[in-house]
């Protein structure tokens, strides 16, 4: 056993690896291929019209860029369509399939200042189809509304915490980066218009953050961290305020409803004749004729009756009152008299 781990230790001096993602590729150099490739391959991507005046513009920027690893760049205004060729010098056998989303990239609206970025190792980019999620337009632009946010501020929060550079465009989304971040942007988009709001995603990832900044809880499981929300389907309509019981479960079918004829069987009516049968009708009508006219005579009758004589406690108070004004209206009209007495003995 001792032979073996000290062969291990010779083979990986580094010793085992703890994070994966932490790795750094090593770079491929001319010197590691100095033969080249054996056979040319090529691919080419269809762009909008709207593209055509920026990608002229920007086209000498890529060809100077794909030759310095070799890789032939045409642009053909005609059809509509960028190619990327490998030639003879080219030493990388996996720089095509970088080219090759560098145009598809650029033909999806990401300006050439990130997207030359995807030649570099550790970058890769992911084209993620959202059209096709929702069928409904209306709720496909207000999801995807919803992942932009107001003034883009839910996607910037979501480049920050992927370390990824996202652009939504039509029907796509853009995204370019490190392999880690571009995977929780599939599933932060694919959630989003899954009726899943982005903050429920982006809550989670702050903590993840977070948690590996810890070295006690690095290797736990942090299911425990991470917020749970419930899905909560709650009508828009207005829910009853009294609730209908449940009536118990029984397994014969329902009773049959009673027809008219069986109606007019039970009361007798079936065996009268038309002249019987109006003059039953003319009654029941008499009848409630007589019951509505007896309702207005006591509604009128109302206003008629007495009102009730209040009790000894508040005779009493209001005769007190009563007395108290009397005898002030008596002075007034003794004084008023005296005046006049006094008026007229100066006119004699």
């Amino acid at each position: 056993m001792s032979d073996t781990s000290d062969d291990n230790q010779e083979r990986d001096p580094q010793g085992p690896i703890e994070n994966a993602w932490a790795m750094k590729i090593p770079s491929f150099k001319p010197e590691d291929n100095p033969h080249g490739l054996l056979e040319e391959s090529s691919f080419s991507t269809l762009f909008p019209k709207y593209r055509e005046q920026y990608l002229r513009q920007v086209w000498p920027l890529v060809q100077k860029l794909l030759n310095e690893y070799h890789i032939k760049a045409e642009l053909d205004l005609i059809e509509g369509s960028m190619v990327v060729r490998t030639t003879r010098k080219t030493w990388d056998p996996y720089i095509i399939i970088k080219a090759r989303d560098l145009i598809r990239l650029m033909s999806r609206s990401v300006p050439f200042e990130q997207a030359k970025r995807i030649l570099e190792d550790d970058v890769s980019c992911d084209i993620i189809r959202i059209g096709k999620i929702t069928r409904n337009r209306e709720k496909f632009v207000k999801r995807r509304q919803r992942l932009i946010g107001p003034n883009g501020c839910t996607l910037k929060a979501i480049e920050l915490l992927s370390n990824c550079y996202i652009l939504v465009q039509g029907q796509t989304v853009s995204a370019l980066g490190p392999h880690k971040g571009l995977q929780q942007v599939r599933k932060i988009v694919e959630d989003t218009m899954k009726n899943v709001h982005p903050i429920y995603n982006i809550k989670a990832l702050m903590i993840k953050r977070e948690l590996m900044k810890d070295p006690k809880l690095k290797n736990e499981n942090w299911e425990r961290f991470l917020p749970k929300f419930v899905n909560k389907n709650i009508s828009k309509r207005k829910q009853p305020k009294k609730k209908k019981e449940k009536k118990p479960y029984v397994p014969f079918p329902p009773a049959q409803t009673e027809s008219k004829v069986d109606k007019q069987l039970a009361t007798g009516e079936y065996f009268l004749n038309k002249e019987q049968r109006k003059i039953k009708k003319q009654k029941e009508k008499d009848e409630k004729h007589a019951e509505a006219a007896k309702r207005r005579e006591e509604k009128r009758n109302e206003a008629f009756i007495p009102p009730q004589e209040p009790g000894p406690s508040t005779s009493k108070k209001t005769d007190t009152v009563k007395t108290m004004v009397d005898i002030a209206a008596l002075k007034e009209k003794i004084m008023k008299a005296k005046k006049k007495t006094k008026k007229t003995d100066f006119k004699i």
